[in-house]
């Protein structure tokens, strides 16, 4: 007897007991952490495994939840580490709706949920969280903006007057300069297009333009051009016209930063003012429809830069210390957000009239 009272129980027996309930409790623990991470798998990218069976499982320093109302175009996709992407501390980025109530913050992209209010979270909203409105689409292509009026707190856009400005491309910096390296061309003007409009201005200035220079259509309709082939098959030609689908404000889009500029083809734009795109760009770095008075004239001056090695390769020479960075990863948006919610002067405000901001 021990001096309880109880019978005492032999030493090896003890060691039994106690591997049998180690055994039971853990089981039961993983795999109630297996049936969370099920649930929603971008869980696992909020904490670090260590390889021997889930043993060691450390979450990350950052408190910061951020919430997907909804996977962008109902694409669901890998969300990576805000500190594998830009360096920063990782937040917890999550589709997961059963955080609403945690989350500092909620990102809601336009247009899943544009087509009625109810696609909005209809739940009391937590006294300290944001609603940060996210949308990649021009004005002319995000329909019912009334409804959203009075309901954000911060706005997320190509916009460079965005509260988080998350653009489709941008200039970076070099530590030195570079040799610039013209990729070998061998023919002229190319174009891609995905959605052909006979009455857009793109389309009118095109059919313009091939009476008197040769044009190369690659797009559904025309020309087959593999994703995989695309780049090395644009980087054949001296120009690509990068002509936006839709004229706005700062919506310079993938077509100028990755067809044009990463391919290595002297860009040809059609979109908002040169003075926008030299917000973007330095003015040398390409040509705008306005800077010729009509499409004839453009065709001509194409032709002699043609012909004028040195001249066609000043279009290049803003390379030796920029690289141009085309932003393809969602992950990088919302890390963007992340960063931005961890700034000290970002201000809680509500978004008034955005409807009448976004136009």
């Amino acid at each position: 007897m021990d001096f309880c009272g109880r019978t005492k129980i032999p030493s090896f027996r003890k060691i039994l007991l106690l591997v049998v309930s180690q055994v039971i409790i853990s089981t039961a623990f993983f795999a109630y952490i297996q049936n969370f991470w099920s649930e929603d798998p971008t869980l696992l990218h909020s904490y670090k495994l260590f390889p021997a069976n889930y043993s060691v499982i450390e979450k990350n320093t950052s408190n910061l939840i951020i919430l997907l109302w909804t996977w962008p175009f109902w694409v669901c996709f890998t969300i990576e580490k805000c500190s594998k992407l830009m360096g920063i501390p990782d937040c917890h980025i999550t589709a997961n709706r059963s955080w609403y109530h945690k989350a500092d913050a909620v990102i809601i992209h336009h247009r899943d949920v544009c087509y009625s209010p109810r696609q909005l979270p209809q739940g009391p909203r937590p006294p300290f969280q944001r609603w940060i409105w996210f949308n990649l689409e021009p004005p002319s292509n995000s329909p019912n903006l009334g409804f959203m009026d009075n309901k954000f707190n911060l706005t997320m856009s190509y916009r460079r007057d965005s509260d988080i400005f998350t653009p489709y491309g941008w200039l970076e910096v070099l530590t030195e300069p570079q040799n610039v390296t013209i990729p070998p061309k061998s023919k002229l003007v190319a174009w891609v297009i995905s959605n052909w409009n006979p009455a857009s201005q793109r389309v009118k200035y095109y059919k313009e333009l091939k009476k008197y220079i040769q044009v190369d259509v690659y797009g559904q309709g025309h020309l087959p051009l593999p994703q995989d082939k695309q780049l090395s098959t644009l980087s054949q030609y001296k120009f690509y016209l990068a002509f936006e689908n839709s004229i706005h404000e700062d919506y310079i889009t993938e077509k100028l930063w990755k067809n044009s500029l990463l391919s290595g083809a002297v860009p040809v734009v059609c979109g908002p003012p040169r003075k926008n795109y030299e917000r973007f760009l330095p003015p040398d770095a390409f040509i705008h429809i306005d800077d010729l008075p009509t499409a004839k004239e453009l065709a001509f001056f194409l032709k002699e830069l043609d012909k004028d090695e040195t001249r066609y390769q000043s279009y290049f020479q803003w390379r030796t210390w920029l690289e141009p960075i085309r932003d393809t990863p969602w992950s990088s948006h919302y890390c963007k957000a992340c960063r931005a919610l961890q700034t000290a002067s970002i201000q809680f405000k509500t978004v008034p009239e955005l409807s009448k901001w976004f136009k």
